[in-house]
C-alpha cells in the first residue's frame, strides 16, 4: 500500500485542484502572454515522456559507435522528427528545430551561435515597447554585445521603415533583431531586411507575440519578406505548451545553430513538451488560418466597442490593432478616470477578468474558447461596468465562461 499523503501532499494536491478550476473554467483570460493547452496536449505532457531523456550523437567510445548516448528512445525520436516536420511545414521552412525550451532560450538559440563577441545588434528599446531581454543590460550583457535601438514610436510603438533604414546603414550592426512585448503592428520588413542584407547584417524576428499569427497566415509573413531566422514563444498568440521553437530557410545558418544548442544553450529538451507542441502545430495546420484570422478580427471588435465606452486605446485611427493585443492608453485613462492600469487590473480579477498590469488586453484565448467578435460588445461592457464603474460582474462573467465547456479550435 501506499504511504497516506502528507499534510503539504495534501495542500498541494487542493492547491492545484484549485488553480485548474479557477483558470481553467472560472474566468475569462485575456491575458496576451497565455493561452489554452488543447486537452490532447495537455495528456502528453503528463505522459511518461517528462522523466525521458534522448542524446542522437555520432561518435567512437571504446572501440564501438554510438547513435545515442541512451536505449530506448525509439519513439522519442521519432516524436521529435514529427515535431521538427511540422513546424517546417506550417511555416513554410526548410528548417526547423521544436528544442528551445522558452522563446528566451529561442533567441539565444539563434543569436549566440551566428553571432560573435563584440556583434553589434539593432533591437526596440523596451520603453518603446521592446523585449526587455534585448536591453543593454541583459543577454547583450553577457555575451558582449552592444545593442543600440531600433527607432519605434508613435502610436502602438510601430517601426517606421524610413528612421530604421536610416539606423541600419548608420549603426551598420551584425544583426537586426526584430520584437516586441508590445505588439501590435507588422513590421516594414522588406525595407529592413534590404537594408539589413546591404550591410551583411542578419534579420532575426523575435515573433514570441504573434507566432501563431504568423502560422495561421496573419500579421505578416517573415521568411517570404526577408527574415534570416524566424523564432519564438509556444504559448502566447500560439496555443501551445509553454517552450519556443526556430525556423529558417538558410542552411548555412541552421549548421551553425543546430550543433551549439546541446550542452551550450541547454541539455534536456523535454520531451513531453515536444509532444504537447508536435499536437499544437498539427492542430494548426488544421484550424491554424481559421483561428488567427478570428483572433484578429476579435481585437478589432472589442477594441472598438472599449473605444464606444469611453476606454482610451492606442492607435484607435488605426484600427487600434492587428495582433492579438489592444493597448490601453495608460496616460489618458488616468487623466479621464483617476484609475491607473495596474489598479484597473487587479479591479479585474476581482471580477474573474484577467488582463495584464501593464494596460495590455488580450484575444487569444478567448478565442481558443470560441468567442467571435459578436461578443466583444458583450466583454467590453463587462470589462467597463467591473474595472470603471466598479460594479460587482464575477456572477456575470462565471456564468458566461461556463458555457464554454470546451476549446474550439482544439
Amino acid at each position: 500500500m501506499s504511504p497516506a499523503p502528507t499534510n503539504e501532499e495534501r495542500q498541494l494536491a487542493a492547491l492545484v485542484r484549485a488553480h485548474d478550476r479557477w483558470r481553467g473554467r472560472e474566468v475569462f483570460n485575456l491575458l496576451p502572454s497565455e493561452n489554452a493547452v488543447s486537452p490532447t496536449a495537455r495528456r502528453y505532457l503528463a505522459s511518461d515522456l517528462a522523466g525521458r531523456y534522448t542524446l542522437p550523437i555520432s561518435l567512437e567510445s571504446d572501440g564501438e559507435t554510438l547513435d545515442n548516448s541512451y536505449t530506448g528512445t525509439r519513439y522519442t525520436d521519432r516524436i521529435e522528427s514529427l515535431a521538427n516536420a511540422a513546424a517546417a511545414r506550417l511555416f513554410r521552412a526548410r528548417f526547423a528545430t521544436t528544442r528551445p525550451l522558452s522563446g528566451h532560450i529561442a533567441a539565444l538559440s539563434a543569436i549566440v551561435p551566428l553571432l560573435p563577441r563584440g556583434a553589434r545588434l539593432l533591437a526596440i528599446a523596451p520603453e518603446e515597447g521592446g523585449y526587455d531581454g534585448y536591453a543593454p543590460g541583459f543577454v547583450p550583457a553577457l555575451f558582449g554585445y552592444t545593442v543600440r535601438p531600433l527607432p519605434a514610436g508613435g502610436p502602438g510603438h510601430r517601426v517606421e521603415a524610413g528612421a530604421a533604414v536610416e539606423a541600419i546603414r548608420r549603426e551598420r550592426p551584425s544583426a537586426v533583431v526584430l520584437g516586441q512585448s508590445f505588439f501590435l503592428f507588422p513590421y516594414p520588413l522588406r525595407e529592413i531586411a534590404e537594408a539589413a542584407h546591404a550591410v551583411d547584417a542578419l534579420v532575426l524576428y523575435d515573433a514570441s507575440h504573434v507566432l501563431g499569427l504568423i502560422a495561421g497566415g496573419e500579421f505578416q509573413d517573415p521568411l517570404r519578406e526577408g527574415a534570416d531566422v524566424l523564432f519564438g514563444s509556444t504559448h502566447k498568440s500560439f496555443p501551445g505548451p509553454q517552450g519556443g521553437l526556430l525556423v529558417t530557410d538558410r542552411e548555412d545558418l541552421f549548421r551553425q545553430i543546430d550543433p551549439a544548442l546541446v550542452w551550450r544553450i541547454f541539455d534536456n529538451a523535454h520531451w513531453n513538451r515536444i509532444a504537447g507542441l508536435a499536437q499544437t502545430l498539427l492542430e494548426l495546420e488544421r484550424d491554424g488560418r481559421e483561428y488567427a484570422s478570428t483572433i484578429v478580427a476579435n481585437s478589432r471588435a472589442l477594441g472598438r466597442a472599449l473605444a464606444d465606452a469611453g476606454v482610451p486605446l492606442v492607435a484607435e485611427a488605426e484600427g487600434f490593432t492587428r495582433s492579438h493585443q489592444l493597448h490601453l492608453d495608460r496616460p489618458r485613462l488616468r487623466a479621464a478616470t483617476g484609475v491607473g492600469a495596474a489598479a484597473l487590473a487587479r479591479r479585474l480579477e476581482r471580477q474573474r477578468l484577467l488582463i495584464d498590469l501593464v494596460g495590455r488586453v488580450g484575444t487569444a484565448e478567448a478565442t481558443r474558447l470560441g468567442l467571435v467578435p459578436g461578443d466583444m460588445p458583450r466583454l467590453a461592457d463587462l470589462l467597463v461596468r467591473g474595472g470603471l464603474r466598479g460594479e460587482r460582474v464575477g456572477a456575470e462573467v462565471l456564468a458566461w465562461r461556463r458555457t464554454f465547456r470546451s476549446l474550439r479550435f482544439a
